[in-house]
């Protein structure tokens, strides 16, 4: 327990000086500094210069904005960075147990932005949105020049308030005024499904991010595997970008015995601070973790939270990893506040592997590599525009690259329409049941996101999941 005393002594002073270590992908409290002016005076000079003699007017708090940013930026660290004070709310609010807005999937498709579709039972499907309405307006004001996060903030606003749009429905071809009442949208970290195959029950867990629920979502969702009778666990983290770093050493602890090193922080002094996993008060998880056979999934999009719980369980000889090499991040973030509202994010610390292995720039590599099929890599979204034989466009080259993927033979996929991508594209209307026609329309990318989405819904079609079943159940001692 001296180990565990010493973190929890650590722990305590970092939460004393308001500062908490956080990984980015993981995400964490901030610290307030008390808004001291800056005691370099050049930069002083500098600002009153081009405050008092500039030809080009410009906000004071834009210029200091804009030296804050520019300080994080000349340390050549992409995890440092200056935050506004919209962009640190944005930043808090991606690890939110819940998230106030309408409930919608938004893409921007040529220039328009497009419902892809409404959350099951959210504000946006009450209000009548359906997938290919095109917004025009938010509240009376048109769109043009908006990025897509500018449609998004504002969409987003206070429990309760309205957001009215202005749409239009393609398929009645008319606009169509509708209103969204704002409500708070239930952000689910940890999904679990049992499979059972050949006569076994494996656990399957999908961490999608490491939030600030994220161990009690866990801790249900293991507790449910195991009633239902799961004598192992896979254990999927593809694409989890981190999250908070508590949260990872919760789901350690219910893997691995008690005072377990599972990483540790390394200061600019090469001091290193071991993080060991601990009994809680608040989460009682089922002795059957800590000896299922488990199976860890990922991939290059699993960064940061999830490289710590990946190196943890191969350091540990705890889990099997499968899948391709994670991203390679290992630095370690403090956030702190400052004055204007904005907060500086700063790497303060490397986090290390129990064997002390520092992965960053080169990842946790698997124990087996797998690689995935295709259509699981793409971002699959609508398209509202019209192509056909002989033009060029990146829309073009997506509906290519899936059409191959589902099995349909196309010589090109540079999104040039040639005529082997148009004698595919007949083929598949004609399998869809659509009207036949060579051409690459909403009917046929609505049809195209159908078949795709059930193709990466069937588990056989998942390289490395049934890699991880297969793995497991000869663990097992399955035939």
């Amino acid at each position: 327990m001296q180990r565990s005393r010493f973190l929890l002594f650590v722990m305590l002073a970092v939460i004393a000086t308001g500062v908490f270590l956080i990984l980015d992908g993981c995400s964490g409290g901030a610290a307030k500094t008390g808004g001291a002016k800056s005691s370099v005076s050049v930069i002083d000079e500098a600002l009153s210069v081009i405050k008092e003699k500039g030809v080009y007017p410009v906000d004071g708090d834009m210029l200091i904005e804009g030296a804050l940013r520019g300080m994080a930026d000349v340390i050549g660290d992409p995890y440092s960075t200056y935050l506004t004070q919209e962009e640190a709310a944005a930043h808090r609010e991606s690890l939110a147990a819940e998230r106030v807005g309408i409930g919608a999937e938004i893409s921007r498709s040529s220039g328009k932005f497009i419902i892809v579709a409404p959350v099951k039972g959210s504000p946006a499907e009450k209000a009548g949105l359906q997938p290919y309405d095109e917004i025009i307006r938010i509240d009376g004001e048109r769109l043009e020049g908006d990025s897509l996060q500018d449609v998004v903030q504002r969409i987003r606003g206070k429990e309760g308030t309205s957001v009215g749009m202005t749409i239009y429905r393609p398929d009645l071809d008319k606009h169509l005024e509708l209103t969204v009442v704002r409500e708070k949208i239930p952000v689910k970290t940890v999904s679990t499904e049992l499979i059972q195959e050949r006569g076994k029950k494996i656990g399957y867990i999908s961490i999608t991010t490491f939030g600030n629920e994220s161990a009690k979502e866990w801790l249900d969702g293991t507790n449910k595997l195991i009633q239902e009778g799961a004598e192992s666990l896979i254990i999927d983290v593809r694409g989890n970008p981190g999250g908070y770093l508590h949260s990872v050493g919760d789901i350690a602890s219910s893997l691995v015995p008690e005072d377990t090193v599972f990483a540790y922080m390394q200061d600019a002094k090469e001091m290193l601070t071991p993080l060991v996993t601990e009994s809680s008060d608040k989460l009682t998880y089922d002795d059957k973790l800590k000896k299922m056979p488990i199976v860890l999934l990922q991939d290059k999009g699993s960064a940061s939270a999830s490289e710590v719980l990946s190196g943890a369980l191969k350091d540990l000889r705890r889990g099997f990893i499968t899948g391709t090499t994670s991203f390679g991040k290992g630095t370690v973030q403090d956030i702190t506040q400052l004055s204007n509202g904005g907060e500086m994010k700063l790497s303060t610390h490397k986090w290390l592997t129990p064997k002390e292995h520092w992965i960053h720039g080169k990842g946790v590599k698997p124990d087996l590599e797998v690689d995935q099929n295709k259509l699981f890599n793409e971002h699959i979204h609508l398209v509202a525009e019209d192509y056909t034989t002989g033009e060029y466009h990146e829309d073009i080259a997506y509906g290519q690259r899936l059409l191959v993927g589902l099995g349909y033979e196309v010589e090109r996929q540079d999104g040039y329409f040639d005529e082997s991508t148009a004698s595919a594209v007949e083929a598949f209307r004609a399998d869809m049941g659509i009207a036949a026609d060579p051409k690459m329309d909403r009917q046929f990318y609505a049809k195209l996101k159908e078949k795709v989405e059930a193709f990466r819904a069937d588990k056989k079609n998942d390289k490395q999941l049934q890699m991880a079943i297969g793995y497991l159940h000869h663990q097992l001692g399955g035939k």
